[in-house]
Parts: C-alpha cells; sequence; structure tokens
C-alpha cells in the first residue's frame, strides 16, 4: 500500500500521457482536477490488485467522449461521483474500491479525484495498459466480465443506467447517450469482485506512469535526452522525427477522428509518416510501408522536451518525434487481437509485433 499526494501527480501524468497513444483525454486537465480533490481530501491510498480482499467491490470509474470536446467543455468535479453512486444503488451494494479504465490522459488522473472524493482505496492497475476508444476493448471483456449495468451523468443532472447484454452492446448504447449528453460523459462500470480485478486487470499501470513520468523529468534535468528516456522504459523504440505538416481531423460519432503527416529530418529528412487516429493513435506508415499499428503504442511526443502530444493537440508546425513499443502481452494473444487488431479498425493488414516491423531488439513484458 502507498498514497498518491501532489508531488506525485506531474510525473504520473506525463507518463500516462506518453502511454495514452494520443488518448484518454487531456492530461493538464486531470492533473488539475486531481491536484484539487488532493488538496481538499487529502491523500489518496492505493493498492495493489494482490491486496484487494476478494470479495471485494471494484468499479471503474472514467469519462467517455471525444477528447476535442473536453478541451471546450471542461469538467467539473462532481458527475463521476454521481455516475459511481447511481451505479452502487443499482447493484443495490456498497463500492469498495475504485480502478482506472486505462492509464491514458485524464481517465488516468479522473480515479484519484473519484477516490480522493469518496475516501476508497484505488487500484493500481488499469483495463487496458494504454489507452483504446471503446468500452469492449478491455482486459476484462476477453475474461467475460460484463462492463454493465454501467451508469452515465452528465452536467446536466442527467443519469443513465445501460444493462446491456454484451460489452460490444454496451459501448454501442453508451456512445450514443453520450453523444445526447453533449458529445463527453462520465461513467462508472466494470463492477467486479477481487478475484475478477486480480485476474483480468493490467497490474501496476500507475507505477508505470510515474516512472516514465520521472524519466523524462529527470532526463531533463540531466540535460539528457527526455523522449530516449520515455523509449526505454517503454521498451520501444524512437520511429521518425520531424515537423507536422498537415492535420485532418474532425469529430463524429462521439470519436476524434483523423490523421497527420509528419515530414521528416535529419536523418529521416525526405521521407513522410502519416498516423492516423480513433482518439488513440492506431497505425504509424512511413512511404507506405507500416511502421507499427495497434495494440502496439504509437506515441507522439515534442523533439526536445519529451512531453507527450494527444490527438486534439496535434497542429502544424510542431517538431515532433514518434516513438513506437510494445503492448501488453494479453492483447497478443488471438482474443486480445479480435478486439484491439488492425482489421478491427478496418486496416487490411495483419499484426505483426512492433519489434519485427522497428528492428527492435528484444521487446517490453509489460
Amino acid at each position: 500500500m502507498r498514497h498518491i499526494t501532489e508531488a506525485h501527480l506531474e510525473a504520473l501524468a506525463l507518463g500516462a500521457a506518453v502511454l495514452g497513444t494520443g488518448g484518454g483525454g487531456d492530461p493538464y486537465i486531470g492533473k488539475l482536477m486531481a491536484r484539487h480533490a488532493l488538496q481538499t481530501h487529502g491523500p489518496v491510498e492505493v493498492v495493489t490488485p494482490d491486496e484487494v480482499p476478494e470479495g471485494a467491490v471494484c468499479v471503474i470509474s472514467a469519462v467517455m467522449g471525444a477528447p476535442t470536446v473536453l478541451v471546450e467543455k471542461l469538467p467539473g468535479t462532481d458527475e463521476q461521483l454521481t455516475a459511481l453512486r447511481t451505479l452502487e444503488a443499482y447493484l443495490g451494494r456498497e463500492i469498495t474500491h475504485v480502478m482506472c479504465a486505462e492509464v491514458g490522459g485524464l481517465n488516468s488522473t479522473l480515479p484519484i479525484v473519484t477516490a480522493a472524493s469518496t475516501g476508497l482505496p484505488l487500484v493500481d492497475c488499469d483495463a487496458m495498459g494504454r489507452a483504446f476508444p471503446e468500452i469492449q476493448m478491455s482486459t476484462p471483456t476477453m475474461y467475460g466480465i460484463r462492463a454493465s449495468p454501467m451508469a452515465l451523468a452528465d452536467d446536466k443532472g442527467n443519469r443513465v443506467v445501460v444493462d446491456a447484454v454484451d460489452n460490444h452492446w454496451t459501448e454501442r448504447m453508451a456512445r450514443s447517450i453520450t453523444i445526447d449528453m453533449g458529445a463527453a460523459a462520465f461513467i462508472a462500470l466494470f463492477s467486479m469482485t477481487g478475484a475478477q480485478a486480480k485476474s483480468s486487470m493490467i497490474p501496476n499501470t500507475l507505477q508505470l506512469a510515474e516512472d516514465i513520468g520521472r524519466a523524462i523529468v529527470g532526463a531533463r534535468e540531466a540535460k539528457d535526452d527526455p523522449v530516449a528516456a520515455a523509449a526505454r522504459i517503454l521498451g520501444g523504440l524512437v520511429v521518425f522525427s520531424g515537423k507536422v505538416a498537415d492535420v485532418e481531423r474532425r469529430t463524429m460519432e462521439g470519436f476524434a477522428r483523423g490523421r497527420m503527416r509528419v515530414e521528416g529530418v535529419d536523418e529521416h529528412a525526405g521521407e513522410d509518416l502519416v498516423v492516423e487516429f480513433q482518439n488513440e493513435n492506431l497505425i504509424a506508415r512511413r512511404a507506405g510501408e507500416v511502421l507499427a499499428t495497434v495494440p502496439d503504442l504509437i506515441t507522439v511526443v515534442d523533439d526536445l522536451s519529451g512531453a507527450p502530444i494527444t490527438t486534439e493537440e496535434l497542429r502544424y508546425g510542431l517538431r515532433v518525434r514518434v516513438i513506437a513499443a510494445p503492448c501488453h502481452e494479453r492483447w497478443r494473444s488471438q482474443a486480445g487481437l479480435d478486439l484491439v487488431g488492425p482489421r478491427y479498425f478496418g486496416y487490411d493488414v495483419d499484426y505483426v509485433p512492433v519489434e519485427r516491423l522497428a528492428g527492435m531488439q528484444g521487446g517490453a513484458d509489460r
């Protein structure tokens, strides 16, 4: 057991945004919300999945919608509690632990707000090991754990409970409701026992995020390369460097969809890299050749500071580097690829581990 305090937030939010692969919501907004909650309510107790009692009632607290909307429609501080208490009333059981849906951007720090506000412990785990755009794209889905009943709440006081036949239907119905709520809603879902959390969630990802953030900050202070430091912790590789030459982005069907083109510099001069995204970065191609695809991580960072750049922040002229890194091993199973492989997103390519595509020596076992 440990505690998250204000001193942990900078590194945690920074590293989580790296893991978020461009999605998960604005990490700066999440950091501010978490800081306010910790100042108001005090430190949050963090436990490992192994420390959670078998019969505990664990619930994911998150925000759903298009990241582009959340930049303009700033989250409040009460909606996530409304969603949590709505689900608790529907379940008829007291929630005992809070968990993260994904270790990315806003969705890595929002559960800190929920835990601080309720006094509940936060479990150091998440359901993705990165960020993905849809609810069913979670490791609990592979273990037969239902996302619903799921509660949604908005800033107007509306509350909805979805109780669907499977996680794909939960995503479909919740996405429609979220669009009606203004393309952003706070959610509580994936209620499970402590035993289920141990078996299905990806452990120690908040600690991993903090380690990545500390590596970046430490490299800056030591006048070393923060981008290389982040890639090293991820077990990944910097696959491209250049200047953002073009960004196409639109909010549709509750997602931020689009592509960016980077003109290469230095060793990549004369080459172009194209990255396509749906909230998160999905595929990277250089001269038409695939360098990385989901479920592996594709993260765009500032060339000098190593700060991750979310898909809603991409703009012409930014000097960037692109990191490709291995995903958690569970996603490389056939069940994982059926949920989040490139073909699910409509790309006519088979998944090839990024180590082979980018010529890495080995990979990460996260």
